[in-house]
């Protein structure tokens, strides 16, 4: 109890420091639009009627109705000109509870894209349709009905503008695969207490079927309407019963019919859950008892000011203050909690767990759902630490609940399903990246025990909590170059890439273990932190995947993508040694290293520093560099440990400018993965000039300096109230990309990294650029690396 009792009033602590007001005139959401991106977005990604990190995500779909249910973009794309409905639930493999308002002739199927009429889909034109964060709005063209959403953290609220009609009506197809759901299990809606619908879907994810194999994910719901309905009917695809007041099974849905004057509004709001149908309601009541749809529109206005505002940017240009808090909304969206308002959330096995109150019956921190971490400690990590430590707080003590019960971490979890997305399972590293910022209330004794397993442990590993291939890293110093075939038919070849993911996240954890005092357990992850080197060709001075004789890969073309890497090629691949960028460096010799980087970033400037125009999430993958995923998203920055710190500069301004757009189509890229907010978040960092190749990864974690991009920024610390970091740009322009000289708390820094511990003391950072490179600053000292410190 004295643990439980210090943990609370460690987070109540930090959430109160974290809570300061921002200046009531700064206004940042303006600067947000949704729109960006959202041509090929993925599942999670357009879903503006949501606080951040919240449960209940609305969003219109426009192809979302039997998707194919994997990770692939869809749900909300600005080339489309018809909405199918509107859903609630938008988490990497959850998906529904679709409403659509009609009227007219009654229809239950959407139809089709290419044919509306079809179906029940409405078009809309782009002039009536509004997106900002907490609220959306259109005019669905066909029915001339108003759409409104916005929602709390658990509940959406729906308004509806009716025309006069007595046939309008609001459809719920709970019955259908939506987005990422995949196949529906069981379905069922019904009609209580005259103006409710209460429900659930239960769905059987693709991830979850070679992942956590017959573990299904729930979804609850209960939604009150302003107006009880005329009629009631169930449907199974084009199959109407009338006068039904449920129905159960699946391909269902149930309507609800009125009459409606000109102008009539229809309000409805849904209260959601992974837990039950109680736990749905109460979380309805809870969070909407006396709350007006404009109350909570404005309400969700505040929340995303004031999260978004912890960082506040002084600048006249306004494109890039919109591609910068438009990253920062991204940042904040995805990963949204699981658990109810009273603490409880689904476990991974039967029954529900429970989240320890504080003294007022609350619960200390939320439990979340989450797709894989991979390459997120270049962004969304370093970002949340910086300025929302109290979430990353929470996302590991959530992975560590998870670990407690299951006897592992995840890497993907789907309202307490495994569900991993990428098999490497960084949140080893992320636990200790979390500690190693000093950020640690959570139960760190359980968090380094799971960090430890998570990369030492071989016997038990499944494709669920991932590092599947880790025997014979540990065994053998490498991952072979070597198929498996898993249940679906994918075939996995990544042993050289799994090799280095698996050296980096080790080094993680060994960090962690030497401040801890495990001193046996810091040499044998230290050991393991290099084991990359035995992967690496003296001869091509390349990562070159290696047999299971041990010889090396013959033929071997460095630029064939997935070919022993995942999403990725060698060229690529081989820098990916952040922990030890010094020894990488010189094992390819100096020169080398600084040639081969060079031409990475000039030819990779001309397909816009990835896929070029090609609307594909994998377009760079047999690219020299391909800033539309997340294995390259440090490379950019090498150049501070090889002696041209001038060329980070240069090239991570250049990036900020032509990899980002403010359009749906060119927003990351075009059509490129923004990875529930990961590109988003690397343009904040690079924005502010920040940034960590180790990801954290140290036990003194330190931040490289790049080109800041606007005149002033300010952001709120973690710690004692009013503490603040200015950074100020002199001498700033569009074409200033070079740092000239650089100063903290008015002393010059002589260094192109500083120590995290001494930024965020707080202060102003100031930096002054110039059009031309200072050859001459930043190379006093190189930052740190494994092989450097150890010496």
């Amino acid at each position: 109890m004295k643990k439980i009792l210090l943990l609370a009033s460690v987070i109540l602590s930090l959430v109160s420091c974290q809570t300061n007001e921002t200046p009531s005139d700064f206004n940042a959401i303006q600067y947000v639009d949704p729109q960006i991106g959202s041509v090929h977005g993925r599942w999670f990604f357009y879903t503006p009627a949501a606080l951040p990190f919240g449960m209940a995500k609305l969003a219109p779909h426009t192809n979302a109705y039997e998707s194919i249910g994997s990770w692939l973009p869809g749900g909300y794309d600005a080339r489309h000109n018809s909405i199918e409905g509107f859903g609630h639930f938008h988490e990497f493999q959850i998906g529904g509870v679709v409403v659509m308002p009609t009227t007219g002739e009654l229809k239950t199927v959407p139809g089709t894209l290419e044919d509306p009429d079809t179906g029940y889909r409405s078009r809309f034109d782009k002039k009536d349709e509004h997106s900002s964060p907490g609220y959306y709005s259109v005019l669905l063209e066909d029915y001339n009905i108003k759409a409104e959403l916005t929602a709390t953290k658990r509940v959406g609220f729906h308004r509806y503008t009716f025309p006069e009609s007595d046939s309008s009506c609001l459809i719920f197809d709970v019955g259908h695969k939506q987005g990422e759901s995949s196949d529906v299990i069981e379905a069922y809606a019904g009609l209580e207490n005259e103006n409710e619908v209460v429900g659930y879907v239960e769905t059987y994810p693709e991830y979850a079927k070679f992942c956590d194999p017959g573990n299904y994910v729930k979804m609850y719901f209960v939604a009150k309407l302003s107006k009880a309905p005329d009629e009631v009917g169930v449907f199974m695809d084009s199959d109407i019963q009338n006068e039904q007041l449920q129905t159960q099974g699946t391909g269902n849905g149930l309507f609800l019919t009125f009459s409606t004057q000109k102008d009539e509004v229809v309000e409805m709001q849904v209260g959601l859950s992974y837990t039950s149908i109680d736990n749905a309601r109460l979380n309805l009541e809870t969070e909407a008892t006396g709350m007006t749809f404009d109350e909570v529109r404005e309400d969700a206005a505040r929340e995303w000011n004031s999260m978004l505002g912890r960082i506040r940017v002084e600048d006249e240009n306004v494109e890039n203050k919109t591609k910068f808090y438009t990253g920062l909304y991204h940042a904040l969206l995805g990963r949204g909690i699981a658990s109810d308002v009273n603490g409880q959330y689904k476990l991974n096995g039967q029954g529900i767990g429970q989240i320890p109150l504080d003294e007022a019956g609350q619960p200390l921190y939320n439990h979340i759902n989450t797709d894989g971490f991979w390459g997120g400690f270049w962004n969304l990590s370093q970002l949340w630490a910086l300025a929302y430590p109290e979430y990353l707080a929470q996302y590991v003590q959530s992975n560590i609940d998870f670990y407690k019960e299951t006897g592992w971490l995840h890497d993907g979890e789907a309202a307490g399903v495994f569900t991993n997305g990428v098999q490497t399972n960084f949140q080893g590293l992320l636990i200790a990246s979390a500690y190693n910022c000093g950020i640690r209330d959570f139960d760190v004794e359980a968090g380094y025990k799971a960090a430890l397993k998570n990369e030492t442990e071989y016997r038990g590993r499944t494709l669920g909590n991932g590092k599947y291939d880790l025997h014979y890293f540990v065994r053998n110093g490498y991952v072979p170059y070597k198929d498996t075939t898993i249940s679906n038919g994918w075939v996995f070849n990544f042993g050289a890439s799994h090799t280095l993911e698996y050296a980096f996240s080790s080094y993680a954890v060994g960090q962690m273990a030497q401040q801890m005092g495990k001193d046996d357990d810091y040499r044998k992850l230290m050991e393991q932190a290099g084991y990359w080197q035995n992967i690496f060709d003296e001869e091509t001075k390349f990562i070159r995947p290696k047999l299971p004789n041990g010889e090396f890969l013959h033929p071997f073309d460095h630029m064939k993508g997935w070919d022993g890497f995942q999403e990725g090629n060698a060229w690529q691949f081989t820098w990916f040694v952040p922990h030890d960028v010094a020894w990488l460096m010189d094992q390819t010799g100096k020169d080398l290293f600084n040639e081969r980087l060079e031409k990475t970033f000039t030819e990779s400037r001309k397909s816009l520093f990835g896929g070029g125009r090609e609307i594909d999430s994998f377009s760079g993958v047999e690219k020299l560099y391909n800033h539309g995923n997340q294995p390259c998203l440090h490379q950019s920055w090498l150049f501070n440990y090889s002696g041209k710190p001038w060329l980070t500069q240069k090239w991570t301004r250049l990036i900020r400018d032509e990899f980002y757009g403010t359009g749906p189509l060119h927003g990351y890229g075009f059509g490129q993965d923004e990875d529930q907010g990961q590109l988003g978040a690397w343009y904040v960092m690079a924005a502010l000039g920040l940034f960590d190749v180790q990801g954290h990864a140290s036990a003194n974690p330190t931040f490289q300096f790049g080109s800041p991009q606007f005149d002033k920024v300010t952001i709120d610390l973690p710690g004692d109230s009013g503490r603040i970091l200015v950074i100020k740009t002199l001498n700033n322009g569009p074409d200033n990309y070079y740092t000239q000289k650089l100063e903290f708390n008015g002393k010059p820094i002589d260094e192109c990294w500083i120590d995290r511990d001494e930024l965020m003391k707080g202060g102003t950072l100031s930096f002054t650029m110039d059009s031309l490179p200072n050859q001459d600053w930043g190379l006093k000292t190189p930052p740190p690396s494994m092989s450097i410190e150890n010496q």
